[in-house]
């Protein structure tokens, strides 16, 4: 089974190779986004006070997003290094880096622990002062950050079962959690079946619950499939250098999408300078967005096993190969999902129950930044590209860029616009996004260039 593994890796052809790995970790990764997703549309709709439950939600989500970002991003430094070892028929080390990974999730989980006991708060306050939408945000972080285990966990047994090609498990998992949190929302939310109405409580309470289920199953595959690497309390044992690897690796990732946190509440803060509806309206699309956007995350996931394994093998047509269609099948993925905005924003924006002024927001939010879309699919996959050739950090710069430096002081001057000028000026902040993203992509081009000159042109053929 190990052998043939390898072999599957090693010889066959790609673009099959890409989508046999690559469909599952897409439909993994959307399902991420449902939570969130579900939340909103039931918090939205509860008898009093959904609009004011959505935007607590929206406060939530950047803490949501950087226990993702953190948890998931030392699965992928693992993921990387894990599948670069089994191509070099390192399985001692590919051991070790399964198990310092999860030495890490411990770690991770116990920081965010901390964080949901004594930093809610103060969090939350930065971001509103109305008390109803304050309370709710707090109850809902302080559950999310102390019962997050089962996230933190799950993000790392799921990149082991990948980088054994076993993605097929680790998305059974993630359906068996999404299902049971949307199963559970409204039951939860509303007091269904004799339960009490818990409101928000009742949304977070749901989503813990469906991050445990799918936590324990993908536990479960990890010991019971994975036969290329050992098990044991010596990998669990950390190693400044496996650690050292496993970052060098994982926190250009870390920081990608711990960004996309940093830049959904700097956001919260220059568009509440606009009005409350603007931060709930832009909270429903990011949301939305997410969706199409974590489906580039999951191709990505295949494309940097697919390449890094290839690239520790020595094939420099096969790592051609894994960019070419890595790249192909992302900006498919990102064209779909523009033109699935542009035709629904308005049934979407209504789904919600939003109406008035946030509705007209978030359906104009959702048609102009969704014009970024094909920029930040190519950026994507080339941020995987660079990690599975080892270089962590020009993926860094693109991350930096296209999620703080291009966004934060644009989207601030163009907010001064609105503010002095009237809300039919509003499109210029939407529009940050499509400037953002167009002139990261021409810099990750740049970058892709020498970095081809230097990692892929002197592999054998």
């Amino acid at each position: 089974m190990e052998q043939a593994e390898k072999n599957r890796m090693a010889s066959a052809p790609v673009n099959r190779l890409m989508l046999s790995m690559g469909i599952p970790m897409i439909i993994s990764m959307m399902l991420q986004a449902v939570y969130n997703i579900v939340d909103s549309a039931f918090v939205s709709n509860m008898a009093e006070n959904g609009e004011q439950a959505l935007n607590a939600l929206t406060l939530a989500f950047p803490v949501q997003m950087l226990m993702v970002a953190v948890a998931i991003g030392t699965g992928v430094g693992m993921n990387a290094l894990m599948s670069r070892s089994l191509g070099q028929g390192n399985r001692e080390l590919a051991s070790k880096a399964a198990g310092n990974a999860m030495f890490l999730a411990a770690v991770i989980f116990v920081v965010f622990l901390l964080f949901g006991i004594f930093g809610t708060d103060a969090y939350v306050s930065s971001q509103s002062s109305n008390p109803e939408i304050t309370q709710m945000a707090c109850e809902y972080i302080r559950i999310c950050c102390t019962l997050s285990f089962g996230l933190i966990f799950f993000s790392v047994f799921e990149k082991t079962l990948q980088a054994s090609g076993r993605s097929l498990y680790s998305t059974i998992a993630q359906i068996a959690g999404a299902v049971t949190n949307i199963v559970l929302d409204p039951v939860l939310i509303y007091g269904l079946l004799g339960v009490p109405e818990m409101g928000i409580v009742g949304a977070a309470l749901a989503t813990v619950i469906g991050q445990v289920v799918s936590c324990v199953l993908a536990l479960i595959f990890h010991f019971r499939l994975i036969k290329e690497i050992d098990s044991g309390l010596r990998y669990l044992r950390p190693s400044g250098s496996v650690i050292g690897k496993i970052y060098s690796i994982g926190l250009p990732a870390i920081i990608a999408q711990a960004l996309m946190s940093v830049m959904t509440y700097g956001l919260n803060l220059i568009l509440v300078r606009i009005s409350e509806n603007a931060v709930t309206a832009y909270g429903l699309y990011y949301k939305i967005q997410q969706f199409i956007l974590f489906a580039a995350f999951g191709l990505r996931d295949a494309i940097t096993p697919i390449v890094s394994f290839n690239y520790g093998m020595g094939s420099r047509s096969r790592v051609k190969q894994g960019i070419k269609y890595g790249m192909t099948y992302t900006l498919v993925i990102m064209t779909a999902g523009l033109v699935l905005l542009e035709v629904f924003a308005e049934p979407f924006a209504a789904l919600f129950g939003l109406s008035g002024e946030t509705e007209q927001l978030c359906t104009g939010a959702m048609r102009i930044i969704s014009l970024s879309f094909i920029f930040a699919g190519a950026n994507v996959a080339f941020q995987g590209i660079f990690q599975a050739l080892e270089s962590g950090a020009q993926s860094l710069v693109i991350s930096v860029c296209r999620q703080f430096l291009f966004v934060i002081p644009v989207a601030w001057g163009f907010s001064e616009v609105v503010i002095h000028s009237g809300m039919d000026k509003m499109w210029l902040v939407w529009l940050t996004f499509l400037i953002a993203e167009g002139i990261s992509a021409v810099i990750a081009l740049i970058f892709m260039r020498g970095i081809s000159r230097k990692r892929i042109d002197s592999l054998e053929g």
